[in-house]
């Protein structure tokens, strides 16, 4: 399965400079956030297939101008063709704002999660907005990744998360890609193209998608 993962900053050449069928080959868009909605409503209709997000800590105008066509998947847990994806947008809270989290908030959140996670048998793929703590994160008080993201690879070792939030220019440094334990951690800023192995694919395959929540 093709994936395209988007974050933070709109990439020209898919929207203002989008050549016809440069879409056509992905299977699925995940976002993680700080995107205009008109952007993500612009993938998802020249794609054609389904689009995932999660809001980023500069998303306050979703709740008026949604993504027309997306997705959302904050706070749940689904299932796309096999693959059993939790979404969990935010950042740490560093002023006053829209999707921003203590620790002890995020805890909560995922912890309401792990009746859905128990019976589905984990997680494959995470996506997320903010990084988990030092694992790709920054020191700068808006940019520190939660510890409870980590608490969370620690405990269903995922094979993918996938975080924005640090601009990978920030600093000269900024990893693309990182390693933790089985997972590996993939910073989506402006664009990253995964190709997930048909073999990583659980047994319970499905051909559309299905919403597994909490509730």
């Amino acid at each position: 399965m093709k994936i395209l993962a988007v974050s933070d900053e709109e990439v020209p050449a898919l929207w203002d400079y989008y050549v016809p069928g440069r879409l056509k080959d992905y299977d699925l868009i995940l976002s993680c956030g700080d995107l205009k909605s008109e952007y993500l409503s612009f993938l998802v209709t020249m794609a054609r297939c389904p689009l995932l997000y999660v809001h980023g800590n500069h998303d306050e105008h979703y709740e008026t101008r949604p993504p027309e066509g997306c997705d959302c998947i904050e706070d749940k847990l689904v299932i796309y063709n096999g693959l059993r994806i939790l979404g969990l947008g935010g950042c740490r809270k560093y002023h006053p704002g829209a999707h921003q989290y203590t620790e002890q908030q995020m805890r909560r959140r995922i912890r309401k999660l792990r009746r859905s996670l128990h019976r589905l048998g984990g997680v494959d793929l995470v996506v997320t907005h903010a990084p988990a703590r030092d694992l790709g994160d920054s020191s700068d008080p808006a940019h520190i990744g939660f510890e409870a993201l980590r608490e969370l690879l620690d405990q269903y070792q995922p094979a993918y998360l996938i975080h924005g939030h640090v601009h990978t220019n920030y600093h000269w440094d900024t990893p693309r890609v990182l390693s933790y334990g089985n997972t590996t951690i993939i910073n989506a800023c402006e664009r990253y193209v995964l190709d997930v192995p048909e073999a990583e694919h659980p047994a319970h395959q499905h051909n559309q998608l299905i919403w597994k929540t909490s509730k």
